[in-house]
This record gives structure tokens, C-alpha cells and sequence, in this order.
């Protein structure tokens, strides 16, 4: 690793396939997707264990104020909507991306963001006290818009500030900081830790310590260059940013591709509802939504939310279900660990297929093994392993490809638009699997998980077919090739343009549509 203010050669410099990662840049990583997308791993998962406890606490509260148990039925509905909220808010804080990372900035809506969290996390920390669950309903809500701005911005962030060779493993750190959070949650909510009568509402006020760390840190780090030249029009600034993140002065190389992307699309910014009828991006925004529909409604949520149900239907001791909730934790860290190391070598095409196929055939055999669980003694052993492949295929390619490709599937102009509308998906997707699933289970059993084997198998059929390989492409490069699927001429595109873009207030003069 090669430090800022190293003599390096230009290769090192200009986004070359040799170019090193910084310090900075990795501080840079580590502070987003510390304090935003480790916290979303944690709020996914933080409610599991504790759950027992945390419906105590529903009941007495009920009980307190009424005179009369809760109904079961009701108390169903309450737990949903305890986990629901939370891909709720997320979708809420989708439709914030657009707006704010146009006008405060990549780095200034991460800062902005971590209002949400401190919130949150002060009102969840002190429910108990307050005696009032609907304090956590309402919580999850604000830590889902919290979430649904984070799981947007730094990805975008993270991609815009890469060298192109380092850009997929870059773009899967977030989603490792996810699968660190969801690890921390199942480890700090055993029973012998946190999760437990006396300690539930602690674990669920943790979750503002990694806010704080990067509200006190990213302001002294830079935004990111393309923001900065291309909406900011400040080359300076840009380059500046960039010369620090890259340890060296000489990035003209990257600069003048920037540029590049910039003359192409002088016009103007997509708004959502330009996006989704403009033919040039036709193709992009079908495969983001395919993609983020199959990621989260492929189930991996529902793993998640009710880990510990699934694992006690299969017939696992009801003492160790919490051990092996947070086996498999540890083993989605391990896997996705992995896929940082091998996406720049396999690819981003062969990730995706391999992952959505494993968890395919893993949602299959799980649920041959629930259903025959009662009949043949093993088939709780079988459940487990089926789970970990499910798990494994999810870390490699499902979870966290498809936020790197709308990263790289879309200009500075229509990124934001897209991660609004990627978000939105995903967030919607995992609300209504949040929502339905404890009604899925109980009205068709094991065979729930059949329907999320089909979802993985449409998806599979869909990015064979469609979706093209984009590892060690600039963003103009990648156009072109998508270009190629919408049948459309890049000055086609272009001319088409000044019809599409919302357009803001530039310095620069109106001119007429270029080709790229």
C-alpha cells in the first residue's frame, strides 16, 4: 500500500489495473460503511434474539394499561409490525437519495443521515423506561429511512471515489460492513450478553455509537471528485479530492475521463420520472429492478427476522438455536469476505448467477427437509446446511452485486435517480417479506420457501440472458455496451437527452448534444 505523498508512476496514479489502494481511501471506506451500512446489518438482525422479551415487554405494557392479556392475534400484528417498520422507513429514506445527494452532496447526506440514527437509537434505549412499545414500532421507522438513505449513498459514494480495478471489491465492502453488523447483533443479543429481560433495550440503543463515530470523522474527509467536478463544477476541488485519495498529484488521467462523462451528458440530471421513460436507459433500469426484486425476495430477510423460528421448526434444541443463529452469521461474514477478493477476478455476471443458483437450490432442499423433518431424524441437520448454502449464495453475488451495478450501470446524471428507484425496490421487497412472511409460514408451512426458489430462478434466467460483464470498465465504457442492448446509438442517446434531464443551474453555457 502506497501512501499519500509516495512517488508513485502514473499508472499507480491515473486509475491504471495497477493502482493501489491508499490509506486514505481506506479510512474513507472504513468510516461509511462503519457508521451506515454496518448499522443496517444490525438493525436487520437486532430484534432476533431479544424477541422473546421484547413481546414480555409488549404484553406487561398492554396488560398495564388495559387490565386484560393482549390476544395472540394482535400481538402477531404488533411483532410484524415491529419488524415491517423497519423496510418501511427504508423505502421513505429511498425517496430521499435523489434530493439529497444533488444538493448536500455523497458526503453531506451520510453526515445528515446520522441525525436519524442518534434519534433512534436515544428513543429505543429508553422505551422501557418510557413503558411505551409503540416508541420501538415508531423507532424502526426512523431507523429504516436512516437505512434506506445509507444503503443508497454509500455505495454510490464508495463507487465514485474507486480506480476501476478496485471498484467491485470497493463496492462489496458495504455490504460486508452489513453482514459485520448482523454478526455484532447476534453475538451482543445472546443470552448470556444482552439479550436477555434486563438487557434487550440496551442492544437496541447500540446502534448510535457508530453514528457518532462518523459524525465526528467524515467531516475531515473528502467528497467525492465527481460530485465535485461534474455538479459542483469545481475541477479544483475535484482534483484535489482525488489527489488525496489517490497518494499522488498526477490523476489527469481520471480527470479528463470525468470530463469525458461530463460533455456527454452537459444537459442536465434525470429526475425518477425521466429515468423511467427514457429508452437509452431502458435496459438498466429493468435489469436494477429484476435484480433488487430477486435479491430481496428471494427471502433472505425472512432468514434473518426469524432465524431462530426457522431453526426450532427444524428441530434444533431451543438452547442452541442462538449458537447457531450466530454460526451462520459468522459464515456470511467469511463468504462475503470472500467475494471482495474474487470480484475482481470472476467477475461481477458470475457472481450473480452463481449466488442467486446456490440459493435456488438451497430453498428447494429446505424445503424437502422441513417438510419431512417429523418423519426422518436428520433432516434437521440437513436444514442447517441448507440455510448455510442459502446463506453462502446470498454473500457471493445476491446481496451484494447489485448496488455495485447501479454503481456502474449508470452515468453521474441518472445515478442518483437510479439508486432512488433501486432502493425504493428493495426496500418495498423487503417490507412485504418482513410483513408476510410469519402469515406465509403459517398458512402454507415448509413449502413457503418453494416461492422463493422460483423468485431465485426467474432472476438466474433473467441475468444469463441479460445482464452483461462490467468488471475493470470505466462508466463510459459500460454505457456503450448497454447502449448496444437498448439498440440505441450513443448519439442517439444523446440527442435525446435535453428531452429527458431535469436541468439545473449551471455556469456553464447551453450547448448543443455531443457525441460520447
Amino acid at each position: 500500500m502506497k501512501l499519500k505523498g509516495e512517488k508513485q508512476e502514473s499508472s499507480d496514479c491515473d486509475g491504471g489495473s495497477k493502482q493501489k489502494i491508499t490509506l486514505l481511501l481506506a479510512l474513507v471506506v472504513l468510516i461509511s460503511a462503519l457508521g451506515s451500512s454496518f448499522q443496517y446489518g444490525y438493525n436487520v438482525s437486532v430484534i432476533n434474539s431479544p424477541a422473546p422479551y421484547m413481546q414480555d415487554f409488549y404484553n406487561q405494557t398492554y396488560f398495564n394499561r388495559s387490565g386484560v392479556p393482549m390476544d395472540s392475534g394482535f400481538q402477531m400484528l404488533l411483532w410484524s409490525l415491529t419488524v415491517s417498520m423497519y423496510p418501511l422507513g427504508g423505502f421513505f429514506g429511498s425517496l430521499l437519495v435523489w434530493p439529497l445527494v444533488n444538493s448536500c452532496g455523497r458526503k453531506g447526506t451520510l453526515l445528515i443521515n446520522n441525525i436519524f440514527s442518534i434519534t433512534a437509537a436515544i428513543l429505543m434505549g429508553t422505551s422501557e423506561l418510557a413503558k411505551a412499545f409503540e416508541v420501538i414500532i415508531f423507532s424502526r421507522v426512523i431507523l429504516g429511512i436512516f437505512a434506506g438513505l445509507a444503503s443508497n449513498v454509500v455505495p454510490m459514494f464508495l463507487g465514485e471515489i474507486s480506480p476501476k480495478n478496485l471498484r467491485g471489491a470497493i463496492g462489496i465492502a458495504p455490504q460486508l460492513f452489513i453482514t459485520l453488523g448482523i454478526l455484532v447483533a447476534q453475538i451482543l443479543g445472546l443470552r448470556s450478553i444482552l439479550g436477555n429481560a434486563e438487557g434487550w433495550h440496551v442492544l437496541l440503543g447500540l446502534t448510535g455509537i457508530p453514528s457518532a463515530i462518523q459524525l465526528f470523522v467524515l467531516p475531515f474527509l473528502p467528497e467525492s471528485p465527481r460530485y465535485l467536478l461534474i455538479q459542483e463544477r469545481s475541477e479544483k476541488r475535484a482534483r484535489q479530492a482525488l489527489q488525496k485519495l489517490r497518494g499522488c498529484d498526477d490523476v489527469d488521467d481520471e480527470i479528463k475521463e470525468m470530463h469525458q462523462e461530463d460533455q456527454s451528458e452537459k444537459e442536465g440530471h434525470f429526475s425518477v420520472l425521466s429515468l423511467c421513460t427514457f429508452r437509452g436507459l431502458r435496459w438498466q433500469l429493468i435489469s436494477i429492478v429484476v435484480m433488487m426484486m430477486g435479491q430481496q425476495l428471494s427471502g433472505v430477510n425472512a432468514i434473518f427476522y426469524y432465524a431462530d423460528r426457522i431453526f426450532q421448526s427444524a428441530g434444533v434444541d431451543s438452547n442452541n438455536v442462538q449458537y447457531v443463529t450466530v454460526l451462520i452469521g459468522a459464515i456470511n461474514v467469511v463468504m462475503t469476505s470472500l467475494a471482495v477478493f474474487i470480484v475482481e477476478s470472476l467477475g461481477r455476471r458470475i457472481l450473480l448467477l452463481a449466488g442467486f443458483g446456490l440459493c435456488c437450490v438451497s430453498s428447494a432442499m429446505l424445503t424437502l427437509a422441513l417438510a419431512l423433518q417429523t418423519t426422518v431424524s436428520w433432516m434437521s441437520y440437513l436444514s442447517i446446511v441448507c440455510v448455510i448454502v442459502y446463506i453462502t449464495g446470498h454473500a457471493i453475488g445476491a446481496s451484494p452485486i447489485p448496488f455495485l451495478m447501479i454503481t456502474e450501470m449508470f452515468l453521474q446524471s441518472s445515478r442518483p435517480a437510479a439508486f432512488m428507484v433501486g432502493g425504493s425496490v428493495h426496500w418495498l421487497c423487503n417490507f412485504t417479506v418482513g410483513l408476510v412472511f410469519l402469515y406465509m409460514e403459517a398458512g402454507l408451512g415448509p413449502y413457503n420457501f418453494l416461492i422463493f426458489c422460483a423468485i431465485c430462478l426467474g432472476t438466474v434466467v433473467y441475468i444469463f440472458f441479460i445482464v452483461p460483464e462490467t468488471k475493470n470498465k470505466t462508466f463510459m465504457e459500460i454505457n456503450k455496451i448497454m447502449a448496444r442492448r437498448n439498440k440505441v446509438e450513443i448519439q442517439e442517446v444523446n440527442e435525446d437527452l435535453k428531452d429527458f434531464y431535469t436541468v439545473p443551474d449551471r455556469q456553464a453555457e447551453s450547448t448543443s448534444s455531443k457525441e460520447m
